[in-house]
């Protein structure tokens, strides 16, 4: 699919309940890089460690990681505006409590919280926006897409501009407009039709018996190490200001943005999927060597790139992961989630801790060993990956749902 295959017109043109999901998504996805720019104010703030402030992304993602099983078994059940409600009403009074930690074990503790409803949202709002999107599900997953992009390019930005004044300012703003969210999706969304199947916690798990998916998430896994290395540790390495560090990482989610929306699906068509993502990935962990290494200026210069690479194999994967499965689309994704985010939840803990063991430039060798190693199962792999790399019609989503979180 090129990602302007739906036309300008048929994204425009929608209901308010899908203005209204994707701008609350928008919101969802700028709590993933939110606090960022004010690693460093929380530690000084709170008298804390770069190690034990890094566990506000440890606990956020490995409680996304176990709520991959729930999100089917709720949406299945509830249906996915009760869903939807469910899960901001957990974003809005986890991110408020947040804001009034005392210590960093609070802290932690208030973003698991905000992981659980978190999950519950993303995973369930492209099906949402699909549903009740105007033009096709083609519209809508770009609609979707773009909110993603949005997000991770604005998180940094929000953070860094209430953080300058404190570094509890970007909690209470992200619950203010998670609950504006709230209000407009009850307002304008009707409930959505419940899925002829309800699904099961273990059928996520049951689908990684295929040995696509389960090359995928492996893969991905690899991957996500890197990623969430260089977004939870390199704030600490670059040491800047909230604005400044903020800036930074709103190139990086403006790069991120454009290469999975736009250069990605078109990479995809010329030269195959896992071409690009080898190659994608190999590129990144030479970004992260240098990064690691570089002087100021060249950190700066790498953070921002890898964005770029961030991007591409963030849709890649997405599409492997949807295309390669017998499962529905749904369960596929949730499983896949489910190996993956583990690493988003280990890369921040052991990024600073390595450091505390060694030197600051070895954080940055592991994370480029973990792409090599992605890329490594992409290519032992291959053949249990080439079904949908053959058949390449890049798939974000389709109607019986799968939130694009997959990224």
């Amino acid at each position: 699919m090129d990602s302007f295959d739906a036309g300008a017109g048929g994204i425009l043109r929608q209901p308010k309940a899908v203005w209204a999901t994707a701008g609350a998504s928008v919101v969802a996805f700028m709590g993933i890089g939110l606090v960022d720019p004010i690693l460093p104010s929380i530690a000084q703030g709170l008298r804390a460690t770069p190690s034990q402030v890094s566990l506000l992304f440890t606990s956020y993602f490995l409680i996304t990681a176990v709520a991959m099983l729930l999100t089917g078994f709720v949406s299945s059940r509830i249906g996915g505006r009760r869903t939807l409600l469910v899960g901001l009403a957990f974003v809005v009074v986890f991110a408020g409590l947040a804001g009034t930690s005392d210590s960093v074990g609070q802290l932690v503790g208030f973003r698991a919280g905000w992981g659980l409803g978190n999950a519950l949202f993303v995973s369930t709002a492209l099906a949402v926006i699909v549903g009740a999107a105007a033009g096709g599900s083609a519209a809508a997953i770009l609609l979707y897409e773009s909110a993603l992009g949005l997000g991770m390019a604005c998180g940094p930005l929000l953070g860094a501009l209430l953080g300058n004044a404190s570094w509890r300012y970007p909690f209470f703003g992200t619950a203010t407009l998670m609950a504006i969210g709230f209000l407009c999706i009850a307002a304008f969304l009707k409930e959505q039709p419940k899925p002829a199947r309800k699904t099961s916690i273990l059928d996520p798990i049951k689908a990684l018996g295929h040995g696509g998916l389960a090359s995928a998430a492996v893969s991905a896994f690899f991957y996500n190490y890197t990623f969430f290395t260089v977004l939870a540790f390199t704030p600490f390495v670059l040491n800047m200001t909230p604005y400044r560090s903020g800036a930074v990482f709103f190139a990086w989610g403006l790069l991120l943005a454009v290469f999975s929306v736009i250069v990605a699906p078109r990479m995809q068509k010329r030269f195959g999927s896992l071409k690009v993502l080898g190659g994608s990935l190999v590129l990144l962990a030479v970004d992260v060597l240098v990064l690691g290494y570089g002087d100021h200026t060249t950190a700066v210069v790498c953070t921002i790139l890898s964005g770029a690479f961030i991007g591409v194999n963030n849709t890649v994967y997405t599409e492997l992961a949807l295309g390669v499965s017998d499962a529905p689309r749904p369960v596929a994704s949730a499983g896949y989630n489910f190996v993956r985010w583990f690493a988003a939840a280990a890369a921040p803990y052991f990024a600073p801790k390595i450091e505390e063991w060694t030197d600051i430039h070895v954080p940055f060798v592991v994370a480029a060993v973990t792409a090599v190693l992605g890329a490594v199962v992409v290519l032992v792999r291959r053949r249990a990956l080439t079904h949908e790399a053959e058949e390449l019609q890049p798939r974000h989503a389709t109607e019986d749902g799968v939130g694009v979180f997959a990224n």
